[in-house]
């Protein structure tokens, strides 16, 4: 099987941006779309950010023993839920895969694929910019959830805790500080 390179980081640490960017200049990788029950953001498309499904169709792929991760989060407006499916996206063995997720799915796609298949890129930013970042993507939403925004930002800070980054096996970070820089540092992986 070809890799999976595997983006993840707090909020608003620029993942979809890197995301985006490497798609559009590395043709050989193939995006990896997870699905979610949350609600779609202002700006975001059905099957380019994420497969956006009901809770029941989520639940049919669960019987349907499709699930390769899944992890659920209790927001302010209700648990959402995020999950890899094994929907045949993964079939082609010769390509390389770009995904973007969370320290929890990257560890449970390394044990399901393995550590030689899933390649971990850690970005992270000055906690000031990340928040500064999260607000004005806020602001931009038709219902701005100011609530929920700080309830993401608190909780990645245990989410993505030196601990548990240690734990994932996590070595290397990819500073964001300066984005052009950042990219060229992480294809220099691909």
């Amino acid at each position: 099987m070809g890799k999976i390179f595997y983006l993840m980081g707090k909020s608003a640490s620029g993942k979809d941006t890197i995301y985006k960017r490497l798609l559009e200049e590395c043709p050989k990788l193939c995006p990896l779309i997870t699905y979610t029950t949350r609600p779609i953001r202002d700006g975001e498309t059905q099957g380019i950010e994420y497969h956006f499904v009901s809770q029941e169709e989520l639940k049919r792929f669960q019987e349907e023993g499709k699930i390769i991760e899944l992890r659920v989060y209790e927001t302010v407006a209700g648990p959402w839920s995020y999950a890899t499916v094994d929907d045949g996206m993964l079939e082609d063995n010769s390509k390389d895969y770009l995904a973007i997720g969370t320290l929890e799915s990257y560890e449970k796609m390394k044990n399901y694929f393995g550590d030689d298949i899933v390649i971990p890129i850690y970005i992270a930013i000055e906690d000031g910019i990340r928040l500064e970042r999260a607000l004005m993507r806020e602001k931009q939403q038709r219902e701005p959830n100011y609530t929920e925004m700080c309830r993401r930002f608190l909780a990645d800070e245990e989410d993505f805790s030196l601990e548990k980054l240690g734990h994932c096996g996590i070595k290397k970070v990819y500073l964001n500080e300066d984005l052009e820089d950042c990219i060229a540092e992480i294809r220099e992986i691909l």
